[in-house]
């Protein structure tokens, strides 16, 4: 019988591959790793070298990184409808987004919580050029529809709630309207609740 383990922990990017997982309704088994301990140990860099979670283990096949745990899922279940099919026209701009998040939108909100110079000499070698135009982009995407795949929620909107979750609150991202709008409606969502409220309650009993 396959078996889903999930390595995670309630303070990190585990959140947002939790939440997929309830989104998808899929039996898996979540294995809390514990910083400094476990989640550095030969059993566990024998999963991710990197030492960091997410990570997951589906029947011998092993994804790290959050985005691509999200795309992989995803695409593994096509009934749930978390991403367009291969042929649909959509599926290149919910690519681009999976993308664009856990790249240039990632490094600008982390370069601006550690104050990383980041200007007009050395903006074109940078991956998200300079920070407001990251932040640009998105508001432009989401200021005309309702997800980024237009009318459909997708493991891209996911994705983006939870690093629109953190960079809000951690003020690495300007609180747009448009961005507190659109959070508000993600958090909504039945998965999202259970979720956080399955974290919450772990976070509360690792003390």
């Amino acid at each position: 019988m396959s078996q889903l383990i999930f390595y995670t922990h309630p303070y990190s990017r585990g959140r947002t591959v939790r939440w997929l997982l309830e989104e998808l309704e899929v039996p898996y088994v979540a294995r809390v790793m514990q910083y400094g301990t476990t989640i550095k140990s030969a059993e566990y860099l024998a999963v991710n070298p990197m030492g960091k979670v997410p990570a997951i283990d589906d029947d011998g096949v092993v994804v790290t990184e959050v985005a691509a745990i999200c795309t992989y899922l995803a695409d593994k279940y096509p009934e749930k409808n978390l991403a367009p099919a291969l042929d649909d026209p959509e599926r290149g701009s919910y690519l681009r987004w999976l993308f664009f998040i856990a790249g240039p939108m990632e490094m600008a909100s982390t370069a601006r919580a550690y104050h990383w110079n980041i200007d007009q000499e050395n903006a074109m070698a940078v991956g998200c050029g300079m920070m407001d135009d990251t932040v640009d982009t998105l508001e432009k995407a989401l200021q005309d529809k309702p997800y980024l795949c237009g009318d459909r929620f997708t493991a891209a909107d996911l994705l983006l709630a939870s690093y629109l979750h953190w960079g809000l609150l951690q003020k690495t991202i300007p609180e747009r309207d448009v961005f507190k709008t659109y959070l508000k409606k993600m958090e909504q969502r039945p998965a999202a609740i259970r979720a956080n409220e399955i974290d919450d309650k772990l976070a509360k009993e690792l003390g």
